[in-house]
């Protein structure tokens, strides 16, 4: 367990990083519970916090707001951290449908989910490392939340086998389904054993290249091989070896059946309720169902939606917390939340919309009030299940800046780009001033993004835009993924000029060849024109050496003037920093990616670029071959973690499926 965190990277800290590195670590060892880094975009916040964890040695939990964020942080920190136990907990669904009940059309909906087998390896992966060592670094969505196993149960069950050891053969097999793992000698694959005579071979839950065979002489271990499943070359000879249970809800058999005892009392008590309600329909489907699940759980150790029973099998109090990742990690672990102005509201949120659904399943007899058990952590939970915490983002929210209020900042960007110059220009004539500086921008070969308060609004101003001859698109949230994509790129190679939407916030719209952001009505308080939200609107133009931000209005509110300065100090501090050391800032070189396309028959660059259509003009035929080859790309990208590339071909496979 002696194990320290060991950082490779050929990149020293710059800037502003090593003081922002030096105060973190500092209030860390301090034990202040919360603080904050504000860092602008581009400022290598992943650089700084990768120095922090090296030099705090602690294990660490890194919590994004979504499965891209995470997968993109993951391959980050697994590449400054390539000694360490890099690991990636996110919900284990490619889709997921849960269970749910709508009273008003008497429709149930069966939960249904497609099971990534990769991303639940390394789920198993990350629990085992925090039990087997302490340079652990996990980087979780916010589904780190949710209800897991009981830790000292995972724990317990633990098969711990050496070289030498006397163990019966049939023991070790009986010992290997009690943990969940299942006997196949055909298909061997994760989570299963086979039998070859006096050798028992297994695929531990977190791996899937490898397996343990355990060879036996009588009823002794005599050796121990780790071997290549594919091959059968065998790797090395292992002295000890630890096989973590299959399932993270594995519970011992005296400690099962005292939960199958509680689950039927439960269920009688239920009855009885929906019975003096004269609820009869319900109680019917709830005594049907329940017994259906008690036969599994006796037969088999387990059933479909055993979660739902995770208060009774970890034998738990009603109402009490549930076991999470959090209860994996030893009590000193540190916890950074990135995009925390965006990750800490979704914690929140979690709780309330989970059981609401849960509840209206209680009431109409599909589960028993267990199932409420069976949730997400409420904030409160959170809070107290956490130990330090590090909050990380450019916009740090209201919690951040209420429990963290001396931030450590990091607003140099090592490119020397400067966050944009803010002009305040009055309402009227805003759309002449605005087509002067639309003009200017397209002589120099640069794009325009306009963001507007209404969807009318930006109907208006677009067509108005095309009447004058200038190549414009309106960007909004009816327009298809697809459609979406081409709009982007057609803006960067120039087919448009200007980019017209209300809320030009959402992932895909860092365009380094964007030199102008106009915000009309800028002075109309709200959402999207909070003092973050212009913040973030305005640093669209940040990646460019000529970024200006013109906000169009008749008075400059609180949130306008908050966001001025904000934006105008990071703009001195780069200056400064610029001069001294004498940089000329350079925008952002990022090629421009080509639009998913449906090829036909393509065995050469040329001939696929001639066979190649627009997925909009296929026929039939060639649209039941494209679905199929996308399908089959969207499952590879989700095994290898790009879930940015599945999001956006599962959304493009909709649109086909809908329209085929």
């Amino acid at each position: 367990m002696e194990n320290k965190f060991e950082l490779v990277s050929h990149y020293e800290p710059s800037g502003d990083q090593p003081t922002a590195i030096k105060e973190i670590i500092e209030k860390v060892q301090a034990g202040q519970r919360h603080q904050t880094l504000l860092g602008a975009t581009g400022t290598g916040k992943t650089f700084t916090v990768s120095n922090v964890i090296q030099e705090i040695n602690r294990p660490t939990l890194v919590i994004a707001h979504n499965k891209t964020l995470a997968g993109q942080l993951y391959s980050e920190f697994k590449e400054y951290f390539p000694n360490n136990a890099v690991e990636y907990f996110v919900s284990f669904y490619d889709y997921y449908q849960p269970e749910a009940y709508v009273p008003s059309t008497d429709t149930f909906i069966e939960k249904d989910a497609s099971i990534n087998d990769e991303i639940d390896k390394l789920r198993h992966s990350a629990t085992s490392s925090l039990f087997e060592r302490n340079d652990v670094l996990i980087v979780a969505s916010v589904s780190c939340i949710y209800g897991l196993g009981s830790p000292e149960e995972y724990n317990s069950q633990v098969l711990s086998l050496r070289m030498g050891m006397e163990k019966d053969r049939d023991r070790l097999l009986r010992d290997l389904v009690d943990i969940q793992y299942a006997r196949n000698d055909i298909d061997f694959k994760r989570g299963t054993f086979r039998v070859r005579g006096d050798s028992v071979e297994v695929i531990p839950a977190s791996r899937e290249e490898h397996c343990i065979r355990f060879e036996f002489f009588g009823d002794e271990i005599d050796r121990i091989r780790e071997v290549d499943v594919l091959t059968g070359e065998i790797i090395g000879d292992r002295e000890h070896v630890a096989i973590f249970p299959a399932s993270h809800y594995v519970t011992r058999e005296e400690k099962l059946k005292k939960a199958i005892e509680n689950i039927k009392q439960e269920l009688e008590e239920r009855l009885k309720v929906l019975r003096e309600e004269d609820k009869l329909l319900e109680a019917q489907r709830i005594e049907q169902r329940t017994h259906y699940d008690i036969e599994m759980l006796q037969e088999m150790g387990f059933c479909s939606g055993i979660e739902n029973y995770s208060r009774h099998l970890t034998l738990r109090e009603e109402g009490a917390t549930p076991y999470t990742l959090f209860d994996y990690f030893p009590d000193d672990f540190l916890v950074v939340v990135d995009e925390s102005h965006a990750t800490l509201p979704q914690v929140r949120g979690m709780y309330n919309g989970d059981q609401a659904r849960k509840q209206v399943l209680v009431d109409h007899g599909f589960r028993l009030p267990s199932a409420l058990d069976n949730r997400p952590l409420k904030f409160g939970e959170f809070e107290e299940k956490t130990n330090q915490l590090v909050y990380v983002s450019a916009t740090p929210g209201p919690y951040e800046r209420e429990h963290a209020p001396e931030v450590t900042e990091q607003i140099i960007r090592p490119t020397g780009l400067l966050d944009p110059k803010i002009d305040v220009r009055p309402i009227d004539g805003q759309i002449d001033d605005l087509i002067g500086e639309i003009n200017q921008r397209s002589e120099k070969n640069e794009r325009v993004l306009i963001t507007t308060l209404t969807k009318k609004m930006s109907e208006d101003l677009t067509d108005y835009l095309k009447e004058l001859g200038f190549k414009v698109a309106y960007l909004h949230s009816e327009i298809k993924t697809l459609e979406r994509i081409e709009v982007i790129r057609d803006l960067r190679v120039g087919k448009y000029d200007v980019l017209v939407g209300i809320n030009l916030l959402r992932e895909g719209l860092d365009i380094p060849e964007v030199s102008l952001v106009a915000i009309l009505d800028a002075d109309k308080e709200g959402f999207l024109r909070s003092e973050r939200s212009l913040i973030q609107t305005m640093g669209r133009a940040a990646r460019n050496e000529n970024g200006q931000a013109v906000l169009y209005a008749d008075k400059i509110t609180d949130s306008m003037q908050a966001a001025i300065d904000e934006t105008n100090r990071r703009r001195d501090i780069q200056m400064a920093y610029n001069e001294k050391h004498h940089i000329t800032p350079t925008t952002i070189k990022k090629e421009v990616r080509d639009v998913i396309r449906a090829t036909v028959a393509a065995e050469d660059q040329e001939e696929y670029n001639e066979k190649t259509k627009s997925l909009t003009e296929l026929s039939g035929k060639e649209k039941s071959n494209a679905i199929e080859q996308m399908e089959k790309e969207m499952k590879e990208a989700a095994k290898a973690l790009d879930f940015e590339k599945a999001a956006e071909l599962r959304d493009i496979l909709l649109e086909l499926k809908a329209g085929a």
